[in-house]
């Protein structure tokens, strides 16, 4: 052999040597799946030894790239809100698992929540582990869709052929400060049995031109100081036949502050809210709100909503919901009763005089329970407030929520957070049922519980329900805001998370109305 073809071998050696040390090496994959259901479960978080914290995506994976701990042992302590973590010798929460480049494990959890965690909606690396696992994920799911990172309480309808969705404060990764006007998207229309949820939305957001964020959908250049949030997103019919999508608009100079108020509408050409209407900041209950839904009654088709359970209405049509006069409050108050030290009205047999009313202000879950401590009601008397089906005696404040009837249970099912939880101040979600959207509704059962962070705003999406509703869907706004955990979750922190629960469940026993099927 030639000493040319030699040195050829030596360098080619060499170099193809140098080429290999040079590749890092490949994660180690830890799958955390649901016992009962197999699925994989996103929000575990894993932390070494040392202090180094993992996260699972949506997938429920983690790609382990501690690759100085690889060949041997490697302790992982567990949390993962709504599933017992694994026990570990002398008290700990957690589990050993043989680290090894390339190699995976997975961890079966039990879960507690009765409703089922399905993935994360918004913001940026919902997948991130799958995609550096190199997992077959799709296009989709590799992008950041809209550049949003973080993404605040969800509105959503379907008009004119497709599912719009719509968001509060929108943070973006290129400043801390984002868009605070409202963001949206849009969605084809979910068809149950042939499209899935497991992987969350494809959302297509409306995004600006030259940078690609998501873009304000009410703008409102008249006013150019506060932020502006919509709620009470909905469609119906004007004078002419023509359906008009609207909402509720409310601008503010911070989450206390309200400097303006009234109803907007929905430009399909400019694809924004513009306002229509401008009411006095003293109204406190005559606009849409909340989540409405449609309900016919006495010959009229109504919106109706409230603070989770329905107890403001308005006839379902665009000159209606423009009209303050329109309004009607569900109520047990004296007529015109509303001050801050309102007095009930009682039929002469004695019972609350429950009733729609022009003039009268609407009751809620709060009101309800600030009567009872008055003593102008009896623990039996409330409608709004469910008992624990658990826990009897206790009572649960409903808030942030929504009402919706379902084919499979045959009544009215709310799903809503709670003001003041046990375990965080917003952050469990309970589930009851009731004759009517404005109740009674006697008793709930816990579904989730977020230990130490909040989760509120919660919306059930009713055009995502399966197999004729005994599947449903919701979600809501996952963050440390209003708690005492400094610690934001990594990925997950302001931003939707979405939920699966099964009527069917053996745990909502408690809260089912009898003979409703």
């Amino acid at each position: 052999m030639s000493a040319l073809k030699i040195a050829s071998l030596i360098v080619g050696s060499f170099m193809a040597a140098a080429t290999q040390a040079a590749e890092p090496p490949r994660p180690f994959r830890i799958r955390f799946v649901d016992e009962a259901t197999g699925r994989g479960i996103p929000l575990v978080e894993l932390t070494t030894v040392n202090h180094v914290t993992y996260v699972t995506d949506s997938a429920g994976q983690v790609a382990c790239d501690e690759s100085e701990q690889f060949d041997g042992d490697v302790y992982f302590g567990v949390k993962c809100q709504g599933y017992e973590p694994p026990k570990a010798p002398f008290g700990y929460e957690g589990v050993r698992l043989p680290a090894k480049a390339g190699g995976e494990a997975t961890v079966k959890l039990k879960r507690i929540n009765i409703a089922e965690r399905i993935c994360r909606l918004t913001g940026a690396g919902r997948y991130r582990d799958s995609v550096l696992l190199g997992d077959d994920v799709p296009e989709g799911d590799r992008i950041t869709r809209g550049q949003v990172v973080g993404q605040d309480s969800i509105q959503a309808t379907i008009y004119r052929g497709k599912q719009y969705w719509f968001w509060g404060d929108t943070s973006r990764a290129a400043f801390p400060l984002g868009l605070f006007r409202t963001a949206g998207a849009t969605t084809p229309l979910f068809v149950p049995g042939r499209d899935s949820l497991d992987r969350g939305l494809p959302y297509q957001y409306f995004t600006e031109s030259d940078t690609g964020f998501a873009r304000a959908m009410i703008p409102y250049p008249e006013q150019k100081d506060g932020v502006i949030w919509i709620s009470g997103v909905a469609v119906v019919p004007n004078s002419k036949g023509v359906e008009r999508m609207v909402c509720r608009y409310s601008r503010r100079k911070g989450l206390l502050e309200q400097i303006e108020q009234g109803i907007a509408e929905f430009d399909d050409e400019q694809e924004i809210f513009i306002p229509v209407t401008h009411q006095p900041l003293t109204e406190k209950w005559r606009f849409i709100d909340s989540h409405p839904v449609f309900v016919e009654e006495g010959g009229t088709r109504w919106l109706m909503w409230g603070d989770a359970t329905a107890t403001v209405r308005v006839p379902a049509t665009f000159e209606a919901v423009c009209d303050p006069a329109q309004y009607e409050a569900f109520t047990c108050l004296k007529g015109g009763e509303t001050g801050a030290a309102p007095q009930v009205d009682r039929t002469p047999e004695g019972q609350l005089n429950w009733r729609w009313d022009h003039k009268t202000a609407p009751i809620t879950a709060e009101a309800e329970q600030n009567l009872l401590k008055a003593g102008q009601i009896k623990p039996e008397e409330l409608r709004l407030s469910p008992e624990s089906g658990t826990e009897p005696g206790q009572r649960i404040r409903m808030a942030f929520g929504t009402v919706r009837f379902n084919k499979h249970r045959n009544c009215w099912v709310l799903i809503s957070g709670q003001h003041d939880g046990s375990s965080s101040f917003l952050g469990e979600v309970w589930y009851s049922e009731g004759p009517a959207p404005n109740g009674p509704f006697a008793r709930a059962v816990k579904i989730v519980t977020h230990a130490g962070q909040s989760f509120y705003n919660v919306c059930h999406h009713a055009d995502l329900d399966e197999q004729g509703g005994r599947f449903v869907y919701f979600e809501g706004t996952y963050t440390n805001s209003f708690t005492k955990n400094i610690a934001p979750t990594p990925r997950y922190e302001y931003n939707q998370i979405l939920y699966r629960l099964d009527l069917d469940a053996e745990g909502l026993k408690p809260a089912r109305l009898p003979s409703t099927k």
